[in-house]
């Protein structure tokens, strides 16, 4: 059996195929009564529309891409509702890929959203992956950075001063008379990870008798938090440092379910930790954790409107968007 047609729906509705047509597109200029009747036509006929074709006509979707650097922390999470809700009211889905750190996954989901003809684009990118998104703005799909800015500054952004954030961080291990100091990161190429180590670094400079080690991990998960803290657990006391600062909270909550030594948890006692991003599990955490708060849901919502407005006006020139973090204090750095 045949789909049913704009045509089909517009005679059982009797109404023009043009009033069918701006019942799907702008129901806005339709009188509400009208509205209805076209819909319960749609709905007897099984009508679905042909979204290939409306593509075809517009040159887009109503649909936005969305990558996250990683599906498993709740930060990308929260952005993610919150441009999804801010997407919702412009009209547009969200459609949410995870490139799981790695650039061929990122370079996957890229091609299948300029497949679909995406409106828009919001990046957390793994890489440079500049020369393949000034390639997608030629072709009217304008991409925005979240959680990063570009090394070129070509493409808009929104982000979080993360050097100001690792600052923040470590001038508090200091002041709570912390003094043998260890960073722990991801990948090293993650820009976020290296900011936030460059603001730590800035700040050990200034106080003689101070010291950072540094410790790059192979991911930002609780899994190798949990490596990492064993790692340190296993040292001789003299050895450990005196506080930790995790570059995000997932490092940072595997640390300290590792760092229990002689049947007792370390933290804050022996050594005080602190994480980044705030995520609700970290006020949960069985000691409560200090952590660098990012506005993750601020975050998303900007960047999708400076998207849409991308979109309806190439003419616009790139905008840089950059929060100030914020430390929140919590029992696993209680002072000494």
């Amino acid at each position: 059996m045949a789909s049913a047609s704009v045509k089909d729906v517009a005679a059982l509705a009797q109404v023009s195929v043009g009033t069918v047509s701006n019942v799907l597109n702008r129901p806005d200029i339709v009188s509400p009564e009208t509205v209805e009747r076209v819909q319960l036509a749609m709905e007897k006929l099984s009508y679905v529309r042909n979204e290939a074709a409306r593509q075809l006509r517009l040159g887009h979707s109503q649909a936005i891409g969305l990558i996250s650097f990683s599906g498993a922390n709740p930060f990308f999470t929260d952005m993610a509702a919150a441009a999804e809700n801010t997407a919702s009211e412009a009209g547009y889905e969200v459609i949410i890929g995870n490139s799981n750190e790695r650039s061929e996954r990122e370079a996957g989901y890229l091609n299948l959203f300029e497949e679909l003809r995406v409106r828009g684009v919001l990046l957390s990118p793994v890489g440079d992956v500049a020369p393949r998104l000034r390639r997608m703005r030629e072709r009217d799909i304008p991409v925005v950075l979240v959680d990063r800015e570009s090394s070129d500054s070509s493409f808009s952004s929104v982000s979080v001063d993360d050097v100001a954030g690792g600052a923040l961080a470590t001038q508090h291990l200091i002041d709570t008379g912390r003094t043998r100091l260890l960073f722990v990161g991801g990948p090293a190429g993650i820009q976020q990870v290296g900011d936030r180590l460059a603001g730590a670094r800035s700040v050990v400079d200034q106080h003689p008798g101070v010291t950072l080690e540094v410790l790059f991990g192979e991911s930002l998960t609780v899994f190798e938090g949990r490596r990492i803290g064993r790692i340190v657990a296993d040292r001789a006391p003299a050895d450990r440092p005196d506080a930790v600062f995790a570059a995000n909270d997932l490092l940072a909550i595997g640390l300290l379910q590792s760092l229990f030594i002689d049947g007792k948890p370390a933290v804050p006692d022996q050594i005080a930790l602190v994480g980044y991003d705030d995520i609700l599990f970290a006020e949960a955490s069985v000691v409560p954790l200090t952590s660098v708060r990012q506005p993750s849901r601020l975050i998303g919502e900007t960047a999708v409107q400076i998207l849409l407005e991308e979109a309806d006006d190439r003419s616009l020139e790139p905008r840089h968007i950059r929060y100030q973090p914020e430390l929140v204090v919590r029992e696993s750095t209680t002072p000494r």
